[in-house]
C-alpha cells in the first residue's frame, strides 16, 4: 500500500456519543497561527459546508485569513491530520503540509470576493494532492497553461505559481507528526514559461520577484 492509499480519508462517519472531537492536529496549527498573530483569536475562517469524507467537493475542512497589515495571510486546514492519527506514518502528519498564500491589500472592486477566490483556488490545489497524491514542495511550481488572472475578474497578470518557505511559520510537530507550511506565490504566464523551459530555475524567480506577497498588479520581472 503506497502513500497514497493509506492518507485517504475515511468515509466512514464517526459516532457521536456525545464526546467532545480529538482536534489535536488543528489545534497544533492554530498554536502557530497565534504565535504568528498573536492578537487575533478570531481571524476571518471559511469551513467546508459538507466534509469531504462526507462526499463534499472541497477536501480542505477549512481556511483561515490573518491580517498582514498590508496582505492577507491564508492558512490551510486538511492537508495534515486535524483529529484522530489515521496513516500508518507515524512521524509525518497526513500529507506533512499545509499551504499559506499571502494576498496583497488593494483597492479591489469587492474585496471579499477576492478573498474568497483564493479559498477556491486553495482548495483546487489541495484536490490535486487528494485525487492524485501529488505533494508540493518548496522551489516548484505549478503551471496549468492558464494564460487568465487567477483573480476573481481574471484580468490579472497572475496566472499561476511558485511555492517557497513561508517566512512566518515554521515547521510544527503536532501530536500526529510532523507539519510544514508550504506557500504559494502568484506569478505571470512569462515568468511561469520561463521556468518550464529552463531559462531560469524557481528559487532565482523568487529572488528577482523580491517578495513573497503576491500582488495582481505586479508586471512580470521576465
Amino acid at each position: 500500500m503506497g502513500l497514497f492509499d493509506k492518507l485517504k480519508r475515511k468515509e466512514e462517519t464517526r459516532e457521536n456519543n456525545n464526546k467532545e472531537t480529538n482536534a489535536q492536529g488543528w489545534d497544533a496549527i492554530t498554536n502557530e497561527c497565534e504565535r504568528v498573530y498573536p492578537n487575533q483569536k478570531n481571524p476571518k475562517h471559511y469551513g467546508t459546508l459538507v466534509s469531504y469524507r462526507l462526499g463534499g467537493n472541497d477536501p480542505l475542512d477549512g481556511i483561515s485569513v490573518y491580517d498582514g497589515g498590508d496582505y492577507w495571510h491564508f492558512v490551510t486546514y486538511g492537508l495534515s491530520e486535524l483529529y484522530d492519527k489515521e496513516s500508518d506514518i507515524e512521524e509525518i502528519s497526513g500529507y506533512g503540509m499545509e499551504f499559506t498564500f499571502k494576498l496583497k491589500k488593494d483597492n479591489y472592486e469587492n474585496e471579499e470576493n477576492e478573498i474568497q477566490c483564493v479559498c477556491g483556488i486553495l482548495q483546487s490545489i489541495a484536490r490535486i494532492t487528494f485525487t492524485k497524491g501529488e505533494l508540493f514542495n518548496v522551489y516548484e511550481y505549478l503551471y496549468t497553461g492558464q494564460t487568465t488572472g487567477i483573480d476573481s475578474k481574471q484580468k490579472s497578470n497572475i496566472t499561476g505559481f511558485i511555492t517557497v518557505p513561508d517566512d512566518k511559520f515554521k515547521e510544527i510537530n503536532t501530536p500526529n507528526g510532523k507539519v510544514c507550511f508550504v506557500e504559494f506565490v502568484g506569478v505571470t504566464d512569462n515568468e511561469l514559461k520561463a521556468i518550464h523551459n529552463k531559462e531560469i530555475r524557481v528559487k532565482e524567480l523568487y529572488e528577482k520577484i523580491g517578495t513573497d506577497i503576491t500582488n495582481y498588479n505586479r508586471q512580470s520581472v521576465i
